[in-house]
């Protein structure tokens, strides 16, 4: 990889697009973010989003963490993001696989399955967090990065609005659960529905708070079959500017 190294970390305060502009300096454009959203949930699938932000007049103001924003926020930067990214992708990780495979290897590997469905190969990577192995291509990871760097809040926002989205639709298939609440996360109101109904397909039986749901209720609610998929089961989608 050609390109001087980058000597130097940006100063917190030297804004949201501080890392983009010290990686270009140093040869390494374009660059994405990846980030997740789901993974703390017990119930739907995991969501992770990657961004390459386009620079100059194609900044977006407003980047942060998205759970900082209100939702009506979160969907108006949503709507300005696959606008005018340079590449997004999107990829949904179902809740049986997160059970299969474990939490932790569908992150990651869902974070490289995001790069990869980008219409554009970056130079290098930010993530959230933790290092993204396997990658062809140099990266960084990083302590909150959904409120350090611009493509990776960006990233955030798309995989936190793509999620509530599949879960309020989940919300018209079981709506004993709450989704359209809460989200699939652990609230003292799921906690009281997973314990009158114990749980429905979308729950992610690995978990321990499931488990003993489905060990004291005995059964998994079920829900007749539908011709639409809710979940967007292994797809994925993306689009550049």
């Amino acid at each position: 990889m050609k390109g001087r190294p980058l000597r130097f970390t940006p100063r917190r305060d030297a804004g949201l697009f501080a890392y983009e502009r010290a990686l270009a300096h140093a040869g390494f454009s374009p660059v994405a973010g990846v980030d997740e959203a789901g993974r703390g949930a017990c119930a739907g699938p995991m969501v992770v989003a990657a961004v390459i932000l386009q620079g100059g007049r194609g900044r977006i103001d407003g980047l942060t963490d998205s759970k900082l924003l209100t939702p009506a926020r979160r969907e108006e930067l949503y709507g300005e993001i696959v606008r005018r990214a340079y590449a997004w992708s999107a990829i949904v990780i179902p809740c049986h696989d997160i059970d299969r495979i474990g939490l932790h290897r569908c992150n990651v590997t869902g974070m490289r399955r995001a790069l990869a469905a980008l219409d554009r190969r970056p130079s290098y990577v930010l993530s959230d967090g933790f290092p993204v192995p396997g990658l062809d291509v140099p990266g960084l990871a990083m302590i909150k990065g959904d409120q350090v760097a611009a493509c990776v809040a960006a990233a955030s926002i798309v995989a936190k609005v793509t999620r509530d989205r599949i879960l309020v639709g989940l919300h018209e298939r079981y709506p004993e659960y709450g989704f359209d609440v809460h989200k699939g996360y652990v609230t003292r109101a799921h906690a009281a529905a997973l314990a009158e109904h114990g749980p429905c397909p979308e729950h992610r039986f690995s978990y321990v708070n499931v488990g003993r749901a489905l060990r004291n209720n005995g059964e998994v609610a079920l829900v007749e079959e539908t011709d639409g998929e809710v979940s967007g089961e292994g797809c994925a989608e993306g689009a550049r500017a």
